[in-house]
């Protein structure tokens, strides 16, 4: 977030998401009002012990998918304000509410590459600033290693269409950074 957000904010404070109360984006009473996500499988939805895929799910490679909360509500409302309103302080909100389930994992932050006409849309790439927040909270490290093939854009796509664009869609620019290392996409749907 910039320090011209920082002071604007002081200024003319948000009001909360869920309750309407001046004073931030999302009160402590309505973040912690926030639905909690079970420790699951994030392919089969079977319980596992911290939100680990099970054994049947690894073929997909993905170890472990953590999820703060569901996408509803004041949470849904809260990545809207973010990719479409211009409101940078959502990605703090967002990343204060996700830095206690990656806290302490050996894991290299990766913002997924918003497309360039949304960028310059919004200013901004929302994911790289949700990246660095999780950095900053949780002491991370950040890096900034995938670059887009195409400006495809996914909103308003089918599922089916969604995932065979993927399939192309990004490239590793520094593969030797990553080689080996465990990574955490962070993405805004």
């Amino acid at each position: 977030m910039s320090m011209i957000d920082v002071i604007i904010g002081k200024i003319v404070p948000h009001d909360c998401l869920g309750c309407g109360i001046e004073g931030s984006l999302l009160c402590f009473g309505c973040s912690a009002a926030l639905p909690s996500f079970p420790s699951r499988c994030y392919r089969c939805h079977k319980p596992s012990v911290d939100r680990l895929t099970c054994c049947g799910c690894l073929s997909s490679g993905l170890a472990r998918v953590a999820v703060a909360t569901t996408y509803a509500s004041t949470a849904k409302n809260l990545i809207w304000k973010l990719k479409l309103s211009g409101v940078q302080a959502a990605a703090t909100t967002m990343a204060k509410s996700m830095a206690p389930l990656i806290a302490g994992l050996d894991t290299i932050i990766v913002p997924v590459p918003t497309a360039t006409s949304r960028m310059r849309q919004r200013g901004y790439d929302q994911a790289k600033l949700l990246a660095r927040e999780l950095s900053r909270l949780t002491r991370l490290p950040y890096l900034d290693c995938l670059g887009r093939s195409g400006q495809m854009h996914q909103h308003g796509l089918s599922r089916a269409e969604r995932l065979s664009q993927l399939r192309a869609a990004y490239r590793v620019k520094r593969p030797a950074m990553v080689d080996g290392a465990n990574i955490l996409l962070v993405d805004t749907l």
